[in-house]
This record gives C-alpha cells, sequence and structure tokens, in this order.
C-alpha cells in the first residue's frame, strides 16, 4: 500500500469522527512495532495539508527490558520533523519479576497507559492518537463475546475524564494487512517487541481465530467490522465526533 492511500483511510477516520481540531497537539503512542510507525508516518504528512491544523509530538514508555533499541525510531522522527520522548519505566521489572503476573497484559497496559498519559499532559498534549486498525477493532470485540461475554469494543473517539485527554483511532479503516504491505514498501524501523508475553496472549489466540474465520469465509472480518460501525455500540456513531472535548 502507498501513503497517499493510507493518507485516504486515515483522512476518512478523521472526517468521519471529527478526531482533529484546530490547534490539537496529538502525541502518538510509539511502541515500535508495525502499527504505531505507519500511524506516525501519516500523520506527519496529514500536518501538511489536513484542513485543521494541529502539531505533533511521539512517545515511548520504555517497559525497562534490555533489549530494546530504539535509535532507528529516534532518526525516523528527526526526518519527519516530530519530536520524540522516551519514558524510562520498570514496568517490565514490576509486572514480570516482582508481581509475577499470571496475566501481565491487563497490569502492563494499565501502568502503560498511565506513564503515558502522565508525559503527554506534560507536553501539552491534548490527544492521544493509538494505532489500532481495523482487525484490531473485530478482535477486541471477539475478545470481550468469548471471555466477557458482552459486546463490545473501543471506539474511534474517547474522552478521558481523568485526565482530560481524548484518545483518537486513525488507522481504525486500515486493514492489517495494508498495514504490513505498507511498512515494507516503505522500509520503517520496526522495533520486535522484548515482552515475553509477545505471541503468547488472548489477543494473540483470537487473531488466530479471526484469520481462521476469513479464510473459511472470506470477507468475514469486514462484515463484523459493519456490524461494529452499524451496530449502536457508543461511540460508533457518526456524529460522535462532534460531540468530543
Amino acid at each position: 500500500m502507498k501513503l497517499q492511500q493510507v493518507l485516504s483511510q486515515v483522512r476518512r477516520a478523521a472526517d468521519d469522527y471529527g478526531m482533529i481540531r484546530p490547534g490539537d497537539h496529538i502525541a502518538v503512542g510509539i511502541s515500535g512495532g508495525k502499527d504505531s510507525l505507519t500511524l506516525l508516518t501519516a500523520l506527519a504528512e496529514l500536518r501538511r495539508f489536513y484542513p485543521a491544523s494541529f502539531s505533533l509530538s511521539a512517545v515511548t514508555v520504555d517497559l525497562g527490558f534490555d533489549n530494546l533499541n530504539l535509535e532507528a525510531i529516534r532518526e525516523l522522527c528527526h526526518r519527519l520533523e516530530v519530536p520524540y520522548r522516551i519514558v524510562k519505566t520498570d514496568i517490565g521489572d514490576i509486572v514480570f519479576r516482582q508481581r509475577k503476573e499470571t496475566n501481565p497484559c491487563a497490569l502492563c497496559a494499565k501502568m502503560r497507559k498511565g506513564a503515558l498519559n502522565r508525559t503527554v499532559l506534560e507536553m501539552g498534549c491534548n490527544k492521544v492518537a493509538y494505532a489500532h486498525h481495523r482487525d484490531d477493532v473485530v478482535e477486541t470485540m471477539l475478545m470481550s463475546l468469548i471471555f466477557e461475554g458482552r459486546i463490545h469494543t473501543f471506539s474511534p473517539v474517547t474522552y478521558l475524564d481523568r485526565t482530560g485527554l481524548t484518545v483518537i483511532r486513525p488507522l481504525m479503516y486500515m486493514k492489517e494487512a495494508d498495514v504490513i504491505g505498507f511498512v515494507n514498501r516503505s522500509n520503517l524501523p520496526v522495533v520486535k517487541s522484548p515482552c515475553p508475553a509477545d505471541g503468547h496472549t488472548k489477543r494473540e489466540y483470537v487473531k488466530n481465530l479471526l484469520r481462521q474465520l476469513n479464510r473459511e469465509n472470506p470477507g468475514v472480518a469486514e462484515r463484523m467490522f459493519t456490524a461494529i460501525k452499524n451496530g449502536n455500540l457508543k461511540g460508533w456513531s457518526d456524529s460522535y465526533g462532534s460531540d468530543q472535548k
């Protein structure tokens, strides 16, 4: 997928849900993975011509694993003219060594988001962009259905009352396969996750389940996404963006 095609999908999401307003300072959470680097690249380019002028910063929450090299990402941010901050934490040590969590992802995500939100507020940002794509939306709905017994997924725009930040998800219309295609075409410096739980989570189980469903029933992921978009779930009305803080 070419950058112009990515920008088309990102702009469509931003327009449909009013994700970007004049004067916004948007922080992109950078994990080092393919999704966050795609989002960073797209927003950096969108910033040049989007009708609502906005500024952009990038933040990585370093969980404290020793084998995380972010120099290539630092160089990418420099080329894109995006300020970049790395937040050092000991979250990995707390979750895996001190707490020895049997389900580490929930606690890790909570602590990581807390560190990210504190940092972006210090930087003067009013919005945080998460790199969730279409497959993430559907996988989250399936996880909620299978493991919690409810139909739920995250919304395109979420206002966080406790912090005053607004979370936006500009990649929500992109398929994971298109993200992979763009990353390969653009040679983005993807950094492999050093987390010991990577690839061994409930999300990975559901991801593989969705792949199997889509192989056996081509187009099922797209139909599930359409059902979510049209299913009156909280935050999924096209007019939602007009009501954001």
